[in-house]
Parts: structure tokens; C-alpha cells; sequence
């Protein structure tokens, strides 16, 4: 954003290149993270932290204004948040391993990353973690998958809810209903150069198997009217849209599903909202909080809702909450109303939360144990960071004080001195104020009108040069001068009286009104001398204040020393089990579920577009059963992958 928004500036500064740019603002660290298969612990060196931050957010604030909810303080519900955890099914836990198999195939380089890659995997990943029948619509459909507690939840709140009739609002990117048999190309074209960026860059996916239509179909079973059920992506058209989300907001509509990018902004159905169920985790951390926009939103008359967070353990669920913590960790630190942190360390309130989720998708409670250590040991170092900082600040002003601490009481007693002098000016009875006497040019006025022009006269033959103070005379025997300001520091004409201490004036146009400026400084003496007090006791009590911070060590240094041993010794001993594990685990015969359905897929895509062109023969068809039948699995439940059927 820099680089678009303000190169040049980048250019003059020499941070243009992204090396020198990070080379300045930001630190590379190795840490353990998840593997994509959820099962294990790899090293991976990544930007971790931030540094330079204050100078870095001046830099980006020449051109963003940021403003976040808690500067805004809107009237919002208050929200709960519940993570809700899904034990991965027996065929679930096959199809991870065959997954982590599909990685290690990989990595060694066994196969064309045109026919498998990372890429798929993780796809193929966050599917399996939300309902296996993404992979393959024959699939088994488990009650205990995340897909069939999440209905349950909607079903169950729906009952609870109905006298008041709140509504409820299903998210999942995965799925989604197919688009129309009858819409043609052209049409799929003239539609995408309406559709808004988030759409555009939307990663919502269709297959096979139709999540919205099984939801849809259970929650009739359970008894919700079919008319109090719809989709997002029946409504077509803008008019479509204002129709359904009237109906949402009156709870004549009051469960509705749909994806991110089709309910982001513009989708005001807050009304009666008492839930959300998050089905699936997005890829970036704006769509979860578009998401959360949908419900914690003015206008809800709800004071407290609910949102749901469904997480299948052991699966990608893992991976993914993974992905939005590292991504968060920078955003809210950085984009934020608060004065940043010199060093910007990966931790924070909404990453706490994710990781929270993270370590609950693993299962092992000593995992969990290590990932919330690891996060309090990085949040104890940000606090000995900020620390430092403060005493390197301190240590600055305690050096700086006796100069300064000097300045101000040389200063004092100028003031006092310029203040006796103006004691002894002559007093106009009428005004009880000094009488009017200014010299310009040798010449002295009385005469206000006088005096103002005569200064104007002078002050227009002003010096050239800028910033150099010009002498034109005296006022109530101060030295007078006239001096130009420099462009960059607002421009215009300054006038300096000089007694003991320098008096300095921003000048306008008009110079009746300068001379009473002139006037007000000087007779308003008693208040800059308190001003000066004041500042002068101010800075003493920071010097105090400074010694006792650089000589009081930090108060969280035994905590952090004794919390920095744990994670280690944690991790030690969870190689060690893991390890043990991998010696011990009884052969897995490998599967190969993903391949199978490939091929079904493939073939059904062959046969489909023979009988299209009309061209198919008992060949065809032999051929294609051949295909399928020789990748048949070994029998499961609500799986039969039997050629002939397929066909």
C-alpha cells in the first residue's frame, strides 16, 4: 500500500525495494506452526514482528486515517462468542492421514505438481473438516460431523427463540448452491462486471455435494417451515435482495445461509439477528470480521447475541484458524487508534482468541498448554520491549533534564526582569494600561493610527532574506524587529520584542490590530511567568518520576523467566511422544478415498459429455466402468462406489 499510495516518498528515503524496506521495519523468526495436515509440528521461518512502528505508522498516516470500533463507540450489542468442537469422525481421521500421505508424497517429489500439490491438499482439507461428502457426495454423512451440530444449534435456538421470531444467519463459503442450468455464458459474464471486488476475489466453491440443500432439507425434518428458510444466492437482482431482507428483518424469513462475499457489506438484516454460525473459517481476517459485522451491528434490537464458531478437531480446522491468527496478529497491531509499540510482537487480544481455537482443534491438552504459554511468554517479552523503550526514554530525559531544568530558570528570570521594566512604563488614567509610545525608523508616534502605519510602511521594506530578524525600531522600550517565515513552517511575518527575554508574534494584515497584539504580550507577562512555573515544577516532577523508573527493574521478570522454561520442555516432550508413536503405530494400509473420487468424477464428466454429442458406445461405457471399478475402495458405510451404479 505504501509502495502504491506513496512511492515517492518511499524513493526519497530509499525504502522503495521491499529488502530495504524490511531490512528497517521488520524481523524474520523460525517458529513451530502446524503442518497443513493438522497432525504434526513443523519450523518455519517467517516476518514475525514489526519494529520501528511509530515511525513507520507516521509514514502510512501521510496517507490512511485509520478509525477503528473502539474510537467510534457505536451502540452495538454485546456479543458471546462460543467455540463449538466437533471430534473428528473415524472416516475423517482416514481421509487426514491420507491427506498427510498426499504431502509426504510431495515433498519427496513423486508427483507432477500439476496432478497433486499443497494447493489441493489444503482445499481438499478444509472440505473434509467441514463434511466429507464435499469430497464425494456417496460419502458417509455422520450426525457428529460439524455440519449436522451446527443444524442442531440452528434447530434448537430456532424453537427457543420463536415467540420473539429472531432470526439466525448460517456462513459457508463452501458448497454453495450451483448456479442455474439456464444461465448462459454471456449472462455469467455481464454478471461478474457487476459484482463487487470482494466477490471477484471471493474463494466461495461449489461441488458436487450441496451443503445449503442438505441445512435446508434437515431443518424442514426438524420441523422449521421451508418458507422461513432461504438462500442468499436465490436473490439475483437488487430488488431480490431488498425483498429477502425486509423479510429477515420482520422474521417472516428467519434462517438464512449464505457466503461471505454474497453477505458482506450492504446486508442490513440486524434486526432480529440472535445468531451466527461461522460453518466454515475464511481465509482472511476481514471476512471473519464482515461476517461479525452481519449481527454485532446498530440497529440489532438484541442486546446480546451469539456467535458460533464450529471447528472439527484434528482436521485443517486447525491449519485455518492458524492462517487467520498469523495474518491478525500484524493488522490489529498496526491497524489501530492507539500509539503503537516500538517492536511489534505476534500477539494480541483477537489472535489470542484464535490460537485459543487453534490448540482446541489439536486435541492434546498439552498442545494447548504450550501454544497459550508460548503466547503469554511473547506477550511478557512485548511487555519487557515496552519496557525498555520507556527506560532508554527515561534515561533521555534524565540526561536532558539540568539543560533544560537551567533554560527554563535563566527564562524565569528574564520574564521577571521584562516585568519590572513594563511596572515602570507610564500609565494612561483613562485606560489604566501603559501609554502608546512606538519608534520606528528613529521617529516616535503617540498616535495609534500614527504609529500602525508608520509600522506598516517598515514593515513592507522587510528583508529579503528569511528568517532574519529585521530591526525597525522600539515599543514601550523593547527592541522591535520584523522577520519572514519560512514557507514550510506556515509562511507570513513574525515581529520579535527583546528585553531580557524575547517576545515573538505572528503578524496579519492588519496592523492596528498587530500593535494591540504587541500590547497583549507584554501586559499579559504575569500569566506567561505562571506558565512558566508551572512547566518548570512539571519538568521536575518527570525527573523524579524518570529516576524511579530506569532504577526499578521489570516487575515480570521472574514470571517470565520461569514461563520461558516451560514451552521447551513441552515441546521436548512432545517429540518425544510423537516420535515414540511413529515407532510404535501398527501399519496403516494406505487409502486412497481422493483418487477414487477423482476418477468417479472424471468419468461421469466423460459420459455426461458423450451423451451430449450423442456419440456414446458400449465401449464408451465398458471403458469408463473399468476406470471406476479398478480404484474401488474397500466397503464403508453409505459408500458404494460400484461402477455400474455410478453409471
Amino acid at each position: 500500500m505504501m509502495r502504491y499510495l506513496e512511492y515517492d516518498f518511499l524513493k526519497s528515503h530509499g525504502l522503495e525495494n521491499f529488502d530495504n524496506w524490511v531490512t528497517v521495519f521488520g524481523e524474520q523468526k523460525t517458529d513451530w506452526e502446524l503442518a497443513p495436515a493438522g497432525n504434526k509440528f513443523r519450523e518455519k521461518t517467517r516476518i514475525a514482528q514489526y519494529t520501528g512502528l511509530p515511525e513507520l505508522m507516521s509514514m502510512f498516516k501521510q496517507v490512511a486515517d485509520i478509525r477503528t470500533a473502539d474510537t467510534l463507540k457505536l451502540n452495538v450489542p454485546d456479543c458471546e462468542y462460543h467455540v463449538v468442537n466437533a471430534e473428528a469422525t473415524e472416516f475423517q481421521q482416514t481421509l487426514v492421514a491420507e491427506l498427510s500421505d498426499r504431502a509426504d508424497v510431495i515433498n519427496e517429489n513423486k508427483v507432477d505438481r500439476s496432478v497433486d500439490n499443497m494447493l489441493k491438499i489444503t482445499s481438499d482439507g478444509r472440505k473434509v473438516g467441514l463434511d466429507p461428502r464435499l469430497i464425494d457426495p456417496s460419502f458417509e454423512d455422520n450426525p457428529q460431523t460439524k455440519l449436522n451440530i451446527c443444524i442442531e444449534n440452528v434447530a434448537k435456538i430456532h424453537e427457543e427463540t420463536k415467540s420473539d421470531k429472531s432470526t439466525q444467519i448460517i456462513f459457508c463459503d463452501l458448497g454453495v448452491p450451483h448456479k442455474k442450468q439456464s444461465q448462459t455464458k454471456d449472462n455469467e459474464n455481464s454478471e461478474d462486471e457487476e459484482k463487487s471486488i470482494a466477490e471477484l476475489e471471493s474463494l466461495e466453491e461449489e461441488c458436487d455435494f450441496c451443503i445449503y440443500e442438505d441445512i435446508k432439507k434437515k431443518l424442514i425434518e426438524k420441523g422449521i417451515p421451508e418458507k422461513e428458510i432461504a438462500f442468499i444466492h436465490d436473490a439475483n437482482t437488487d430488488a431480490q435482495k431488498a425483498q429477502l431482507f425486509e423479510k429477515m428483518r420482520k422474521g417472516e424469513v428467519r434462517v438464512l445461509i449464505g457466503s461471505t462475499p454474497k453477505m458482506g457489506t450492504g446486508t442490513n438484516v440486524q434486526d432480529k439477528l440472535i445468531a451466527l454460525h461461522n460453518l466454515d473459517i475464511p481465509w482472511r481476517p476481514a471476512d471473519r470480521e464482515q461476517r461479525i459485522g452481519r449481527i454485532v451491528r446498530q440497529g440489532n434490537k438484541n442486546k446480546n447475541v451469539h456467535v458460533y464458531d464450529y471447528v472439527t478437531k484434528g482436521t485443517f480446522d486447525a491449519y485455518s484458524y492458524q492462517i487467520l491468527e498469523s495474518k491478525q496478529k500484524f493488522i490489529s497491531q498496526i491497524m489501530t487508534s492507539k500509539t503503537p509499540a516500538r517492536k511489534c510482537q505476534d500477539v494480541d487480544q483477537q489472535a489470542l482468541s484464535y490460537g485459543e481455537i487453534k490448540a482446541l482443534c489439536t486435541g492434546d491438552e498439552r498442545i494447548k498448554e504450550k501454544l497459550m504459554l508460548d503466547n503469554e511468554v511473547k506477550e511478557l517479552k512485548t511487555m519487557v520491549a515496552e519496557h525498555n523503550n520507556t527506560v532508554y526514554e527515561m534515561q533521555d530525559k534524565i540526561t536532558a533534564f539540568p539543560e533544560k531544568e537551567q533554560k527554563l530558570i535563566q527564562l524565569l528570570e528574564n520574564l521577571n526582569k521584562d516585568r519590572e521594566h513594563i511596572k515602570k512604563l507610564s500609565i494612561d488614567p483613562e485606560t489604566k494600561l501603559p501609554r502608546f509610545k512606538i519608534t520606528i525608523d528613529e521617529t516616535e508616534y503617540i498616535d495609534r493610527k500614527e504609529g500602525a502605519k508608520a509600522f506598516e510602511t517598515s514593515a513592507i521594506r522587510l528583508h529579503e532574506q528569511v528568517g532574519k530578524p529585521y530591526l525597525v525600531g522600539e515599543f514601550q522600550g523593547f527592541k522591535l524587529s520584523v522577520k519572514k517565515i519560512h514557507e514550510d513552517l506556515g509562511g507570513g511575518v513574525s515581529a520579535i520584542l527583546e528585553g531580557s527575554a524575547t517576545h515573538t508574534i505572528k503578524l496579519t494584515q492588519n496592523f492596528a490590530h498587530n500593535l494591540k497584539k504587541l500590547e497583549s504580550r507584554l501586559y499579559s507577562i504575569d500569566q506567561k511567568i505562571n506558565d512558566v512555573n508551572t512547566e518548570l515544577e512539571k519538568l521536575r516532577l518527570d525527573f523524579k518520576e524518570a529516576q524511579s523508573i530506569v532504577n526499578a527493574p521489570f516487575p515480570q521478570a521472574e514470571e517470565l523467566e520461569i514461563k520461558q522454561e516451560k514451552p521447551q520442555a513441552l515441546t521436548d516432550e512432545l517429540n518425544q511422544i510423537a516420535m515414540q508413536e511413529k515407532l510404535n503405530a501398527p501399519k496403516r494400509e494406505k487409502t486412497n478415498y481422493f483418487e477414487q473420487a477423482q476418477a468417479k468424477k472424471k468419468a461421469f464428466e466423460e459420459k455426461k459429455k458423450a451423451k451430449k454429442s450423442g456419440c456414446i458406445s458400449t465401449a464408451d461405457l465398458k471403458s469408463i466402468a473399468q476406470k471406476i471399478s479398478a480404484k474401488k475402495p474397500e466397503p464403508q458405510q453409505n459408500a458404494d462406489l460400484n461402477a455400474d451404479k455410478a453409471m
